[in-house]
């Protein structure tokens, strides 16, 4: 039903994606409890590199802005990862970690994203989003061009089954941290790996 958008939101920014935009975007994500990073994809195999974003034990490839709330915070100190549930090491236990995710098609991130930057994770519950929307889809657009054609996506709800629209109410999901309500989006290219993740800690 909100299909005006589908066709022309997942193009991208209209310059080329640089620091300056993509730290325009992250803010969109400022009044949120929210953490927004990226970092390198190092194997083929890349669960390692997420549990290392959530870690905090590297750096954004490129350089540019992140968001992370719990900076300075002492969860931090007795759990770097707070408050994700990292990746376990055995296979079986990663087994399970991934069976938390499902694969969302490329038209449906931009939705995503901008449903992550709602006060309640809620986008028919956003205040002043009719007269918003059109800036969030640009910015939510600029995120998704970092990860090119071919990249993976992947979100803790199987909301919409193949092909979900997040601008509908999201009503369950699979917590991927210590909250019992938390959605994201995980970001596979070749070269990177991006964490784009909302919470509710109430």
């Amino acid at each position: 039903m909100h299909s005006e958008s589908h066709h022309d939101s997942t193009c991208g920014p209209s310059g080329p994606l640089d620091a300056d935009v993509w730290s325009a975007a992250v803010e969109m994500y400022r009044h949120r409890y929210s953490f927004i990073a990226v970092g390198p994809r190092t194997g083929e195999d890349w669960l390692p590199n997420v549990a290392a974003i959530m870690r905090r034990e590297v750096a954004d490839p490129r350089g540019w802005r992140g968001d992370d709330p719990e900076v300075g915070e002492l969860e931090l100190l007795e759990d770097p990862a707070f408050p994700f549930r990292v990746p376990p090491v055995d296979e079986d236990g990663a087994a399970e970690w991934r069976s938390r995710l499902f694969e969302i098609p490329r038209s449906s991130v931009v939705r995503l994203l901008v449903m992550l930057a709602t006060n309640e994770m809620n986008v028919p519950r956003q205040h002043g989003f009719p007269e918003r929307r059109a800036e969030m889809e640009h910015h939510a657009a600029a995120i998704l061009s970092r990860f090119p054609e071919g990249s993976m996506f992947f979100t803790n709800t199987r909301h919409g089954g193949e092909n979900p629209d997040f601008y509908e109410r999201v009503s369950g999901c699979w917590p991927m941290s210590q909250y019992v309500w938390d959605f994201g989006l995980l970001a596979v290219s070749d070269d990177e790996v991006g964490l784009i993740w909302s919470f509710d800690a109430s």
